[in-house]
């Protein structure tokens, strides 16, 4: 929905997309580098950018790490205070998810 899409995008887009929004100090060795990484390991791991394309992309458990409180991650959220969901918008973002990718599967 419109309201996953405003949701996700304000707190995984800039990890788990090809849109992400480089910071100005994510042109400053060292901090250039730790930035680099964490965007490389999200879209690793999970990246609607390129959904379907990827052989492995975990968005059957992005639902689960965010309502664990894995993502965003704390030091994300410092220079992002719009990636901090409140409780309301944790649910709905967690409700679009499950639409969205579906349930993960125990075998």
């Amino acid at each position: 929905s419109p309201k996953t899409k405003e949701l996700f995008v304000r707190a995984c887009a800039d990890c788990h997309s090809n849109e992400t929004k480089w910071p100005w100090y994510s042109n400053i060795a060292p901090i250039s580098w730790l930035v680099q990484y964490d965007v490389e390991e999200g879209r690793e791991h999970f990246n609607v950018s390129m959904w379907g394309v990827q052989k492995k992309n975990e968005g059957d458990e992005a639902k689960e790490e965010f309502e664990e409180g894995e993502m965003p991650p704390w030091f994300y959220v410092i220079p992002h205070p719009d990636a901090k969901l409140s409780a309301t918008e944790t649910k709905e973002l967690s409700k679009g998810l499950l639409a969205t990718f579906g349930e993960e599967d125990d075998d």
